[in-house]
């Protein structure tokens, strides 16, 4: 459950403000159902059918039956901005008690865990949506999830408890995502921009809300929140996936239509932000290891055309190498990092921009050339390369978005937060009509000084001020839309192990070894998993720094191809993904394999590009000094280290790999890839809509004879018993802290206890909210907002561990040490339940059948296999291992595995703040 606020994602936002041309009612005729009596059958585009309720709730089914997938997913016209003086964060303290049941559905996150569900709930300005991804059909016995789902979720529309002791538990839970917030610089930075630049409007507060609220806000006033926007009229359910229509709205007319239409009438709000009259500054002072300048300026609402145009400028300015901001800044040595991003709704929101500096250089310099640049903008018109490059990078991702079920529902929930979901797709067809001269026009209305937020307020004699235009009419913007016809198909693939060895071919083509797994998928896709191996214990001993930066170099340009052209190479093969890991479509794939193939085998390893990944390297590594997560992993990590210095499996300091990046050279990067980059041995899997007869000679004439130089062989880990420790590292200036656990296991992922194992770590804390380490540190003392176990196994050797982490609060680093150790000491002791083994069963199983659902996991897959010589015969056999664990075998396998005294405890935090008393 997490909080969408000012956050760095320029990519996410929804093109949703569009002209007249474009903005339509449109509505045309989906296939024939029988609708349930009261149902209404409202607008259809593209494979999705909208549905209203006599209670008011609006309905969208979006059937696709390429994966065994289901989403459900709710939406509530509520956010951030809808909270009174004195109840920020209220909108988002209710997502975290909507999973706290009903009298009804008691277990919700129990039941999520059982049934494999990927699910969370997530709170922006002016929406709130909860969404579960599972597989389609039916357990053992009882509901199936679609229909456990569905009732879940109308039952909790109206129903939900929203008790006082949940809100004593999930407030301390609320306030340490809070508190890891407040560990972030952008995180604080962009919060302070927020509170600044607005001076009335909602808008200016952040959704994670202020701090005393959090902890003061009353039940009572929870649930008259809850009791006023969550209504099915002011709700938006979307259905998903692989599942029957009729029955599936059969079924949401008898649950949601139960719940009586509301008689209450919803607020209004009519505060208005008056336009900015002068330029702003502020300065955020804290512990920290890099420096930002941000600056913000005041922007349309996501419904007005000029929202469309302002993505095109700050694509243009600050995304990727080609960017202005990029070349003005990185490549000049200015800056490490430079961002653009816009973060608007149903009301008039801001543009942001923003460059990250290393520590102790000048920002000044970087902060004057960003606005001059910024401000200038219009002046200086986008040319016809940058407009339809921000063109074609944003129409492929929508396109993506559209292909993928799962990601439309999610995508979806922002449109309806402005108004109505078809406004999805009137921004995608809004892309094609904007130009460079409205990119300029737009970019002089808003990117102009008086209307800056950077900081200090100055007077002045002759303010240049933005006025902010008034939203137009959905219904307008939907007049003229007409939506494109559906004409995407695909099969219905079952994810078993047998169907997916029937469907797979395997054949070795000189030193790689080939798994094709063709099937026909929506809009084409296809997935693609390459594995190299590099080298051996000896030849790479003291190579420190050098292999990291050489991939790194990979993408940095080739003997055809600078960086930027590399890139665009990459966006029109529709390459989503690096060398080893990318998605593309049928047609385009022999061509990406080609591309790939060059990328990997000649590089040119231009030598300002190496400089300048060295200082962003270095910037990195910097950062983490005082992170409590990096500085306790980092600690736990050398306490288990029995490697020398110089040894590729050794665990490194900050100052080690700020010495071994400084020390490495570009003529060592280059003599690496000559003697070590070769395709034999490798791995290659291609999974999705493809001609598998096409692959191999392909395959072969592009890695057949490449071949390193230099001995390949596996890095393998011994195990080691290790003596137990606890360390508590300060972290200044830091509101969050952070635990760390591990014990080394001699354990092999061949070993008969290993399932067993797997069973009792999901139980123990890898099985989410409902595992039992989150339901004590989480559900029952609210001490931490994150934590879990993690159960390893050699593949190849015996070193194996179990390991534990979460954050919490400074003060609360020691009641999390202790309730770990009881939870420990308890499983150990008493062992685990029968409904907890049946629970893990079924999640687990459940949640790998979705990955195999998923192309990309499966490609994944079949690499690893290939490697260790295996193929989906080896995961048909363990899921038949683990169906067969008893009670006995797993509290027995648990019990001679882990040892709490053995333990190793690293916790990092701000120690003033974790010792009681004045400071």
């Amino acid at each position: 459950m997490n909080q969408n606020s000012f956050k760095r994602r320029a990519r996410a936002r929804l093109f949703t403000g569009a002209i007249a041309l474009f903005a339509a009612l449109f509505s045309c005729a989906a296939g024939a159902l029988t609708l349930p009596k009261g149902v209404v059958q409202g607008p259809h585009v593209e494979g999705i059918t909208e549905y209203r309720l006599p209670n008011g709730l609006k309905v969208l089914l979006f059937p696709d039956a390429s994966k065994p997938t289901i989403t459900v997913n709710v939406t509530y016209l509520v956010g951030s901005r809808h909270e009174n003086y004195g109840e920020t964060g209220m909108a988002h303290l209710l997502e975290h008690l909507m999973f706290k049941g009903t009298a009804r559905n008691r277990a919700i996150t129990r039941q999520f865990a059982e049934r494999g569900m990927h699910f969370n709930g997530t709170t922006s300005l002016d929406r709130t949506n909860y969404y579960q991804v599972f597989q389609a059909g039916a357990p053992a016995a009882g509901l199936s999830n679609l229909d456990w789902a569905l009732q879940m979720e109308a039952d909790r529309m109206v129903n939900s408890l929203i008790a006082k002791k949940d809100l004593d538990s999930e407030m301390t839970v609320v306030r340490n995502e809070y508190e890891s917030g407040e560990n972030s610089p952008s995180s604080v930075l962009f919060k302070r921009m927020q509170s600044i630049a607005y001076d009335w409007h909602s808008y200016g507060r952040s959704t994670i809300g202020n701090r005393s609220d959090i902890e003061n806000v009353g039940i009572g006033n929870l649930q008259a929140f809850y009791r006023t926007w969550y209504q099915p009229d002011n709700a938006v359910l979307l259905v998903a996936g692989k599942f029957d229509p009729a029955r599936t709205l059969a079924f949401i007319a008898e649950k949601f239509g139960a719940i009586a239409k509301p008689t209450r009438t919803l607020p209004k709000f009519w505060t208005v932000e008056p336009t900015q009259d002068g330029e702003r500054d502020f300065v955020v002072r804290r512990q920290g290891d890099v420096q930002i300048v941000a600056l913000g300026y005041k922007a349309s609402s996501a419904l007005h055309d000029d929202s469309d145009v302002l993505v095109f400028a700050s694509d243009i300015l600050a995304n990727g190498p080609a960017a202005r901001l990029h070349k003005l800044l990185i490549d000049s040595g200015k800056a490490s990092d430079v961002f653009g991003f816009g973060q608007t709704g149903y009301a008039p929101g801001m543009q942001l921009f923003g460059a990250v500096v290393k520590k102790g250089e000048p920002i000044e310099p970087v902060r004057a050339a960003m606005t001059a640049a910024i401000e200038d903008f219009a002046r200086h018109p986008p040319t016809p390369e940058e407009m339809e490059r921000v063109r074609r990078n944003l129409g492929n991702e929508i396109d993506k978005r559209l292909n993928d079920p799962q990601r439309v529902g999610v995508a979806l929930s922002e449109a309806i937060a402005l108004g109505d979901w078809r406004l999805y797709f009137v921004g995608r067809e809004r892309l094609a009509s904007i130009s460079a001269d409205d990119v300029a026009k737009v970019s002089a209305r808003y990117l102009r000084r008086d209307n800056r937020v950077t900081g200090v307020f100055v007077p002045d004699d002759a303010p240049e001020r933005a006025v902010i235009p008034q939203a137009p009419s959905v219904a307008s913007l939907l007049e003229n839309f007409r939506p494109r016809a559906a004409a995407l198909v695909s099969e219905d693939f079952e994810p078993s192990q047998d169907n997916i060895m029937r469907r797979t071919t395997l054949l070795t083509v000189g030193g790689i070894k080939l798994a094709l797994l063709p099937k026909k998928n929506r809009g084409e896709a296809v997935s693609v998993a390459f594995e190299q191996h590099f080298g051996d214990e000896k030849n790479l001993f003291g190579k420190g720094a050098v292999p990291a930066l050489t991939a790194a170099m990979l993408m940095r340009g080739s003997t055809k191809y600078d960086r930027i052209a590399l890139a665009d190479a990459f966006d029109k093969l529709r390459i989503a993904g690096g060398p080893y890991r990318f998605e593309t479509t049928r047609a385009n794939l022999a061509e990406a394999l080609k591309l790939v193939a060059h990328v990997l085998k000649e590089p040119a390893f231009p030598a300002a590009e190496f400089e300048q990944l060295r200082q962003q390297a270095l910037v990195g590594i910097e950062s983490g000094r005082s992170e409590p997560q990096t500085v306790a992993s980092r600690a736990l990590a050398g306490h288990f280290n029995t490697w020398p210095r110089g040894d590729p499996r050794a665990e490194t300091t900050i100052e080690e790999d700020i010495a071994d990046t400084r020390a490495a050279t570009l003529e060592q990067i280059k003599a690496f890839h000559s003697e070590f980059y070769g395709a034999a041995p490798a791995e290659l899997a291609i999974v999705g809509d493809f001609d598998a007869s096409a692959i191999a000679p392909l395959i072969d004439a592009l890695f057949g004879t490449w071949q390193a130089p230099a001995h390949v062989a596996p890095l393998l880990r011994r195990h080691e018993q290790i003596a137990p420790m606890r360390k508590v590292l300060d972290t200044p200036d830091k509101e969050n802290g952070f635990y760390t656990a591990r014990l080394n296991l001699d354990l092999n992922i061949e070993d008969a206890d290993y399932p067993a194992l797997m069973l009792a770590n999901y139980v123990f804390g890898e099985g989410g909210l409902k595992s039992r380490l989150m339901d004590r540190i989480r559900q029952r003392d609210g001490l931490s907002y994150g934590g879990g176990s993690q159960l390893a196994a050699g593949e190849l050797d015996r070193a194996g561990m179990f390991a534990i982490s979460a954050i919490a609060a400074p003060q609360n680093l020691r009641k999390l040490d202790a309730a770990v150790r009881e939870e420990l000491a308890r499983a150990v002791q008493r062992g685990f339940t029968q409904a907890e083994l049946a629970g893990a069963k079924s999640g687990m199983q459940q949640q790998r059948m979705q990955n195999r659902a998923d192309d990309a996991v499966l490609a994944a897959g079949w690499t690893g296999y290939l490697y260790r010589g295996k193929t989906f015969e080896w995961s048909r056999q363990f899921e038949q291992k683990l169906a067969a664990v008893t009670l006995a075998q797993m509290n027995a396998a648990f019990r001679k595995a882990i040892d709490p005294a053995q333990l190793s405890v690293v916790m990092a935090g701000d120690q003033q703040k974790a010792t009681p008393g004045p400071h």
